[in-house]
This record gives structure tokens, C-alpha cells and sequence, in this order.
């Protein structure tokens, strides 16, 4: 790190932190946004769901999921907002005829993204690709079989009903099964956490997909934070 940097980072270090706006959830519970100098942060209670500052992870969600498919068109679903980073890398990796679908349950997320958020969006939401429906990703999961090439999840801090404990219902084996319904032959699930859960990862092979996790740091150089992301593909059709 240069000397400038370090200078800027003990600035922001000694930066207060201020409270922006406060989110209701549907079904109760806050969230926080904060900043802190130039950085912001979304958190529930004491700990932070996502800040500006890191998001390596929440980037590969979308690009390494692109990576792993056979091709670069058809229809995606995001589960959650946050500060648009996994839908920014989607709009990079998946090509002008992609239809991206982004499930928000917190109204005031969206407000923040076109308010004092819009400055890490740009024009994502402009963007003609984009369909964002103020709805629990379960329910839009759950309207219909073959409808999606992949969900990506990044709606809690791990495969639990963090936020609220209606998302439980997202991890269950039942609604595993309704997300690989979801998709089509070919398809990909890939869910953001920032721990393992082996459990987890055995209930999605329970559900009929075949899993790939990985690791990576929480933010560059981190040697001791990490992060998961689970990739399970759905089997392509056998020929005919």
C-alpha cells in the first residue's frame, strides 16, 4: 500500500459513522445503512450484510456462474438487490438477449439504489435486461417449472433463514427441489454464504444436483475470511 493509501485509510478509519436511512422488513426486523467517509454498509442488528468496500465474492457469484453455463443468453434470477454488485457483473458476463429478473423483498433497498446507492449502480437498473419485482424470491422461484438457465441467491449470510426465517423455506429440501424445478436442463443454483455448511451442500446433492463449492478471500489479500459459493448444476436431458 502506498503512502497515500495508508493516509486515506486511516482517514476513513477515523471517519464517523453516520446512519443514512432505516429499512423496514416485511414480517418485521430492521436494516441499517451506513457510511463511514466514502464507504458504505447494509446491516442487520450487529452484523454487516454487504458493504461497498468488499464484494469479490458477490462478483464471481454472477460471473463464474455465466462461466459454467453453455451459453450467455436466456433467463436469470437474482435473489436480492443488496448494492448491485452480482447484477452489475451479470449485465457484464450475459450477452443483450439475457432477460435478468431481480427479486427485492425490502422496497427501501430499491430507494437506496436510486438514491444515495446510485452511485455504485449507474444505469443497472435502466438497463433493459433488468425486471425487478418487489417480491419474496421463493414465491417467484416457486410460479413454475423450466423457467430459468439460473438463480443465483444471495438474500442471507448463509444457507439460513438469516434475515428472516421465512428463508428458511429457501434451503429446506423442499424448496431446493422447487428451485432445480425452476430451472431448466442445463441449469445452475448458485448460492453466496460467508461460511460452509456441509449440510447444505448434501441437501442440494439430495435434491438431484451436482455440486461444486469453492472458496474465496472475503476481500484482496484476506488471509483469514472467506467466502462460499455453491454451484449445483441440473442434469442436462438425456438424447432422445
Amino acid at each position: 500500500m502506498t503512502s497515500a493509501h495508508s493516509a486515506e485509510a486511516r482517514s476513513e478509519s477515523r471517519a464517523p459513522i453516520e446512519i443514512v436511512d432505516v429499512a423496514d422488513i416485511p414480517g418485521g426486523g430492521q436494516l441499517h445503512l451506513l457510511k463511514c467517509g466514502k464507504e458504505f454498509s447494509i446491516q442487520f442488528g450487529a452484523d454487516e450484510l454487504m458493504g461497498s468496500q468488499d464484494h469479490i465474492s458477490e462478483v464471481a457469484l454472477a460471473t463464474l456462474t455465466r462461466k459454467r453455463l453453455a451459453q450467455d443468453g436466456g433467463q436469470v434470477l437474482i435473489g436480492g438487490l443488496g448494492m448491485g454488485f452480482t447484477l452489475s457483473a451479470a449485465l457484464t458476463s450475459w450477452n443483450d438477449d439475457a432477460s435478468i429478473t431481480v427479486a427485492e423483498l425490502v422496497p427501501k433497498i430499491v430507494s437506496w439504489a436510486r438514491g444515495p446507492l446510485a452511485h455504485l449502480f449507474g444505469n443497472c437498473l435502466a438497463d433493459p435486461r433488468v425486471h425487478l419485482r418487489l417480491e419474496d424470491v421463493h414465491d417467484i422461484i416457486a410460479e413454475g417449472e423450466g423457467r430459468f438457465d439460473a438463480i443465483l441467491l444471495d438474500v442471507d449470510n448463509g444457507p439460513d433463514g438469516f434475515i428472516t426465517a421465512r428463508n428458511d423455506r429457501l434451503y429446506s429440501l423442499s424448496g431446493i427441489r422447487a428451485a432445480h424445478a425452476a430451472l431448466r436442463p442445463g441449469g445452475l443454483l448458485s448460492i453466496w454464504s460467508s461460511y460452509s455448511d456441509d449440510a447444505f451442500a448434501t441437501r442440494l446433492e439430495d435434491a438431484g444436483f451436482m455440486v461444486d463449492e469453492i472458496i474465496l478471500p472475503a476481500y484482496i489479500g484476506s488471509r483469514e475470511r472467506w467466502h462460499n459459493i455453491w454451484f449445483a448444476a441440473k442434469a442436462c436431458s438425456s438424447p432422445a
